[in-house]
């Protein structure tokens, strides 16, 4: 978070935000399966294959399909030079977009396929010397980097910006909310306002201008 200038800061917690609508959207839509806490359908693999076989497919499939979409998402990042930001939420829009047209055409499970591909390859928004430099759609990390930085500051020592990483997390929890109270107002169309709001970080990328600072090896 420290290498992004204040607005991209303010980006970067709104995507969480979003990255938490889709999750909360998604969960409802998938029974209970996540679209981009991997962790969590990790350990449901795990334990579907103990107890029910035929029900591990669900989450192989969606961790495969989650990377696919950061395979996607890196891409065109790695495309995009100074854009990457841009570029990158737009490949997001169209896919949530195209997974409220799912939903529209009756294909549920082809709009949770297009939600997962969709939260892959959000976190290439702010990819940097071949890697992303913090989560949007998972937050483990963030709070352990945000508990180190209490440790240290509690002896004493600074460490700048680890409070951002809360404020991530806080994005993505109250994005969560906002979500399943969409799923519950508004069933699998709550996937469209999700493309909306994905259409909105669009124009404020734009409005943002492009990110000088960027560089990938190879460059």
């Amino acid at each position: 978070m420290q290498r992004l200038s204040p607005s991209q800061r303010r980006l970067a917690i709104g995507l969480a935000g979003l990255a938490g609508f889709v999750d909360g959207v998604g969960f409802l839509s998938a029974n209970g399966y996540f679209v981009s806490f991997m962790s969590g359908n990790t350990t449901r693999l795990a334990v579907d294959l103990v107890t029910d076989t035929h029900m591990a497919r669900i989450p192989a499939l969606l961790i495969g399909g989650f990377v696919l979409g950061v395979l996607a998402g890196g891409v065109v990042a790695l495309k995009s030079g100074m854009q990457q930001t841009r570029n990158v939420l737009i490949l997001v829009t169209a896919l949530l977009l195209g997974g409220a047209l799912a939903y529209a055409f009756g294909s549920v499970v082809l709009s949770v396929g297009c939600m997962v591909l969709a939260m892959g390859a959000l976190n290439n928004s702010f990819q940097r010397d071949g890697g992303s430099p913090f989560g949007l759609t998972y937050m483990t990390g963030a709070l352990v980097r945000f508990g180190q930085g209490l440790a240290y500051w509690l002896c004493g020592k600074d460490v700048p910006g680890f409070g951002g990483l809360l404020a991530l997390w806080f994005g993505l929890s109250s994005g969560a909310v906002a979500g399943a109270l969409a799923y519950g107002q508004f069933g699998g169309w709550a996937v469209a306002l999700a493309g909306a709001l994905s259409c909105i970080a669009v124009l404020a990328t734009i409005y943002i201008g492009p990110d000088p600072t960027i560089h990938h090896d190879g460059e």
